[in-house]
């Protein structure tokens, strides 16, 4: 374990007094062929309350569209969410997996199966292939969280890998890689091992997987560090269609494939990702985006709107951009940004 994240165990009981005082508990209303979860004891331990975060390690294809950005071998958090060893993660650990295992902190390995994944919210599946025997962590709710909020955030390790925080900011987050979502949680202080770790409330529930590091969690330039968390009530709506196909039943937003940053108040493409539709009809690293079907976008978020307003993937779209000094113009094809990876389920 990294020093950064150990910290003497009476600092960490004083940090999280508040959790002392658990409500009672009862398992969430899931969809009819989701899982169902257990529920929580009127008090737990701390180490109750963070068993059900377990290690992941997977291994994906060499010829994996990711595996250049994410690598062959990955490793990180998740959070076991079933009595049947259903394991919650951050998408980006597992996508293009064809192996994982789960590590318990008692040192356990268990085999485990690649489930489902979702673009639109980040989120993960694994599924134990033998019995955990682990208490599994109910779902909390994230809209119910308050900026100042006290919060754990625990990663593999035990109490070596948990952490008090605190909720900073609930603000939409706009990703490079066309990825957006409402309401994400930011927290503070940074958590250095954040890849897929649990965000527990002060009841002892899950509002939230971890997937980022960030600068500025208040998103006003105050340069106070943190980390960005995906909220846990993106999940129900999903899960039994994760579960049942390997991805969400929702119709599939238009992808492009290119990385955009905001610069200076300009939307400059950053990567175009290798056998993309943008990469197919043309686009560059450098172009900035001037149009999308005419309208100028007020920032990325924005952008992504107007992209995904156009239509299911599949649809043209129309985008004008700026390169070395000229102004050109695009209609390019998109899809379905899951047909585009190799996804694999094990099941």
């Amino acid at each position: 374990m990294q020093d950064t994240r150990r910290i003497s165990l009476n600092a960490l009981a004083g940090a999280i007094a508040v959790f002392a005082l658990l409500l009672p508990l009862s398992a969430p209303a899931q969809e009819k062929s989701a899982p169902q979860q257990e529920a929580t004891p009127q008090k737990l331990t701390l180490d109750e309350m963070i068993e059900p975060v377990v290690r992941i390690r997977v291994f994906v294809d060499p010829d994996a569209r990711t595996a250049q950005s994410l690598g062959h071998e990955r490793d990180g958090s998740g959070i076991i969410i079933d009595a049947n060893g259903l394991v919650l993660t951050i998408g980006y650990l597992m996508v293009e997996a064809h192996a994982a295992e789960i590590i318990t902190n008692d040192g356990r390995k268990i085999a485990a199966n690649i489930v489902g994944y979702d673009h639109d919210t980040g989120f993960g599946l694994l599924q134990a292939v033998s019995p955990l025997k682990l208490r599994a962590m109910p779902f909390g709710k994230s809209a119910d969280l308050k900026v100042g909020e006290p919060v754990l955030a625990s990663s593999f390790g035990g109490r070596d890998g948990t952490v008090p925080a605190f909720i900073a900011a609930r603000r939409e987050f706009a990703g490079s890689w066309e990825y957006l979502i409402d309401g994400a949680i930011f927290t503070t202080p940074a958590h250095s091992h954040w890849s897929g770790a649990a965000l527990i409330n002060r009841e002892g529930k899950l509002v939230g997987v971890g997937s980022l590091i960030v600068g500025d969690v208040g998103g006003k330039h105050a340069g106070v560090a943190g980390n960005m968390y995906v909220p846990i009530d993106l999940l129900p709506p999903i899960l039994a269609d994760l579960i049942a196909d390997g991805r969400a039943g929702n119709a599939p937003k238009p992808w492009i494939g290119m990385n955009t940053e905001e610069v200076n108040g300009k939307l400059v493409v950053s990567r175009v990702t290798p056998g993309s539709p943008a990469e197919k009809f043309g686009m560059k690293r450098g172009d900035v985006i001037v149009s999308i079907g005419g309208q100028t976008p007020s920032g990325l978020a924005d952008m992504y709107r107007k992209i995904w307003s156009r239509g299911e993937a599949g649809v043209d779209v129309p985008i004008d951009f700026e390169r070395d000094g000229g102004k050109q113009h695009l209609d390019i094809k998109s899809m379905n940004r899951l047909d585009h990876l190799r996804l694999k389920s094990t099941l």
